[in-house]
C-alpha cells in the first residue's frame, strides 16, 4: 500500500469539505442519526457531503421547488443512489434486483450511467436503508460510487474480443476492490453491522482520514475501441495485445471533463501516456498514482482539485519522476497502440466459444416503460431466462452477453415482443448520442439535457437525412452543466448548458476520443443551433474527404481550431 507522505502544496487554508471529512470519523458523521430523524425528508449539509462516499446524493424535484416554496413546505427531497458495477458487468439475478428495488423504492426507472454504473432516482429517506441492504444482498454495493475516492472502474465491454475482455475485466474488479475505502462505516450505517468502538482501531491505509482532494476515475481501454473515453480518465490503462494475449498496459494520467463557465483556470483535459506496465504491476502503479494525488492535490480550491490540475501545475515529467521514485522502479517505454472509434457495435456479434452478444440502444441510458416500448419490462423478461451476463457500456447502452444459440432465439423473440432497439432503426446520429440527467433532480443543472436532447435530435436527424448522412457516425453529446458527466468536451458536436434553453456549442473533438472540441457559439437556443448546424452539415456532406470524420472536417474547414490540450481550450 502506498505510503502517506502527508505533503501539502495548498495556496490557502483547506476547504470546508476537508473539515467535514476529517471530523467524520472515517465517513460516519451523523449519517445514522440523520436517517432516523423523522421531521425532515432531508439531512444536514455535513451529512449530505458524507453521503456521497456511500454512493448517494440528496436531491429535490426542481419542477416542484417554487410550488412547494409558495406552500411553505420543504423541498421535495429524494435520493439518487448509484450502484458500482466494475467494468459494467452484472448477473441476470443482480439485474432483477436492480429492477425490483427501483420499482419498490424509487421512481420506477433505472439509469445506466456513462461510468457503467446503475443509478436510481426518487428514493425517500425512510427507504434508503432497505434499498441499499437489498442491493448489497445481491453482491453489488454503492460504496465509493461517489465522493472523493476512486469511483467505479470502467473497462471495455468487448463483445468481439471475449478472451481479452475476460482478462481486463478481472483487472477492473481487482482495482475496484483494492482501491475501495476500508472504513467499516458503510456496513455499520446501512447493514447494521457491529460498530467499531474506538476509531483508533480503524485506518485508511491508502486514503487517510481526509481521503482524496476530489473524485478519481480509472478506466481500461482495449484498442481499437476507445468506448471508455480513456483520455477523459484521471488514470487510464490502455491494453497492449499481441498474438491474442494481454502483454500489459500503457499508463495514461491526468484526464478530466469538468470545468466552470467563465473561469479559464478550469478546463477539460486529456490524459497523457507516461509509460508501460505489466499486468501484475497494475495495482501497484494505481496505488502510487492515487497517493501522488492524495499528497499533492489542491485541498483549498475544489474547482482546481482534480488530478489534471495537479499535473498541469507541475508538468508531466514531474509526475513521471515522482511515480518512479515511489515505485522504486521505472515504467517501461510506451508501446504502440491505435484507436479507431469510441462508439458501441449494435446488434448481434459472435464472440468466442460460440457465444453471442447483443448490444441494445438505450437512449441516454434511461430504462423505463413508455407508450412506444416496454423497455424495462422487456429487459426484466430477458433477465429471467438469460444465463450469461449483462454489460453496461460507457455509452449508456446495454450488452446482453454470453448468449447460447438456443437462448439467442428466445431473446430475439422478447426483443421483438417488447419493442427493444438494437440500433438498426435509429439514425447513426442518435446511436452516437449521450446526455446527462440534468433537470429535474440534478442541483447543478443550468439547462435541460436528458429530457430535451431527444427532441433536438429529431430535428437534427431531418438535417442529416436531407444531406444524405443518416448513416454517418457523428459523436454528439449534451450536458446540463459544465461538470461534464456525459463527456461533452469529447463530442464532435457538444452542448453544455448555460441557462434554461441556452447552450454553449462546441465542435471538433476527435472521432476516437483523442482530441477535445472547441467553443463555436456561446449561449444559443434551439433556433440558432439548427441555423448554425444545417449549412455546416450539408457542407460536410459535399466537401468531406473519404473517411473524414465530422470533427476533423470542421477543423479543416476553419470553423474551429484544433485543441489537443485543455491548456488551449479557452484560447
Amino acid at each position: 500500500m502506498a505510503e502517506n507522505k502527508s505533503a501539502s502544496t495548498q495556496d490557502g487554508p483547506p476547504s470546508d469539505v476537508e473539515r467535514i471529512k476529517r471530523e467524520s470519523n472515517y465517513l460516519r458523521g451523523t449519517l445514522a442519526e440523520s436517517l432516523e430523524e423523522p421531521i425532515s425528508a432531508g439531512m444536514n449539509e455535513d451529512d449530505k457531503r458524507l453521503l456521497k462516499f456511500h454512493g448517494s446524493y440528496l436531491q429535490d424535484d426542481r419542477d416542484l421547488r417554487n410550488e412547494r416554496r409558495q406552500q411553505k413546505l420543504e423541498p421535495a427531497y429524494q435520493f439518487m443512489v448509484r450502484v458500482r458495477a466494475p467494468g459494467g458487468v452484472a448477473t441476470p439475478e443482480q439485474w432483477l434486483v436492480m429492477d425490483n428495488v427501483a420499482r419498490k423504492y424509487g421512481d420506477g426507472s433505472l439509469r445506466l450511467t456513462t461510468r457503467q454504473a446503475f443509478q436510481m432516482h426518487g428514493i425517500l429517506k425512510w427507504n434508503m436503508k432497505k434499498n441499499i441492504k437489498e442491493i448489497n444482498d445481491s453482491l453489488l454495493d454503492t460504496l465509493a460510487a461517489c465522493g472523493d475516492v476512486n469511483r467505479n472502474v470502467m473497462c471495455n465491454p468487448n463483445p468481439y474480443q471475449s478472451k481479452i475482455h475476460e482478462d481486463v475485466y478481472e483487472w477492473a474488479k481487482r482495482l475496484s476492490d483494492d482501491l475501495s475505502p476500508k472504513t467499516n462505516a458503510y456496513h455499520e450505517i446501512w447493514l447494521d453491522e457491529e460498530k467499531v468502538v474506538d476509531s483508533k482501531e480503524e485506518t485508511e491505509p491508502l486514503y487517510g482520514d481526509v481521503y482524496l482532494p476530489r473524485k478519481f476515475k480509472i478506466g481500461i481501454a482495449v484498442p481499437p475501441s476507445n468506448d471508455v473515453d480513456i483520455f477523459s480518465q484521471d488514470l487510464g490503462f490502455i491494453a497492449v495485445v499481441e498474438d491474442d494475449e494481454l502483454q500489459g498496459f500503457n499508463v495514461a494520467v491526468g484526464g478530466g471533463m469538468g470545468m466552470t463557465h467563465g473561469d479559464t483556470a478550469t478546463y477539460p483535459q486529456l490524459s497523457r501516456v507516461i509509460g508501460f506496465c505489466k499486468p501484475d504491476e497494475v495495482i501497484e502503479v494505481a496505488e502510487h498514482i492515487i497517493a501522488i494525488q492524495r499528497d499533492y492535490g489542491n485541498r483549498s480550491e475544489r474547482k482546481n482539485a482534480r488530478f489534471k490540475y495537479t499535473i498541469d501545475a507541475r508538468g508531466i515529467d514531474w509526475v513521471k519522476n515522482e511515480l518512479n521514485e515511489r515505485l522504486g522502479w521505472q515504467l517501461a517505454e510506451e508501446r504502440p497502440y491505435h484507436f479507431e472509434h469510441n462508439g458501441d457495435r449494435y446488434g448481434w456479434v459472435k464472440g468466442q466459444k460460440g457465444r453471442w452478444h447483443l448490444t441494445l440502444f438505450i437512449q441516454n441510458g434511461r430504462i423505463k416503460d413508455t407508450d412506444d416500448d416496454q423497455l424495462k419490462t422487456g429487459l426484466r423478461e430477458i433477465a429471467k431466462i438469460h444465463t450469461g451476463d449483462f454489460r453496461l457500456t460507457p455509452n449508456q447502452n446495454l450488452v446482453i452477453s454470453n448468449v447460447t444459440n438456443y437462448k439467442k432465439r428466445q431473446i430475439d423473440e422478447l426483443v421483438e415482443k417488447y419493442g427493444l432497439s438494437d440500433g438498426n432503426n435509429d439514425s447513426a446520429l442518435r446511436r452516437n448520442s449521450m446526455a446527462c440527467v440534468a433537470f429535474p433532480t440534478c442541483e447543478l443543472a443550468m439547462a435541460e439535457s436528458e429530457r430535451y436532447f431527444p427532441s433536438l435530435l429529431d430535428k437534427l436527424e431531418g438535417i442529416t437525412e436531407e444531406a444524405g448522412l443518416q448513416d454517418e457516425d457523428i459523436i454528439i453529446r449534451m450536458s446540463g452543466c459544465p461538470n461534464g458527466c456525459s463527456r461533452p468536451a469529447l463530442g464532435e458536436i457538444g452542448f453544455i448548458g448555460k441557462a434554461p434553453g441556452k447552450y454553449n456549442m462546441y465542435l471538433g473533438a476527435g472521432f476516437a476520443g483523442d482530441r477535445l472540441n472547441k467553443l463555436y457559439r456561446e449561449n444559443i437556443g434551439e433556433e440558432k443551433i439548427l441555423e448554425e448546424l444545417q449549412p455546416m452539415i450539408h457542407q460536410y456532406a459535399k466537401e468531406r474527404y473519404e473517411g473524414e470524420s465530422f470533427g476533423d472536417y470542421v477543423i479543416r474547414a476553419g470553423y474551429v481550431k484544433e485543441v489537443q490540450s485543455g491548456l488551449d481550450f479557452h484560447e
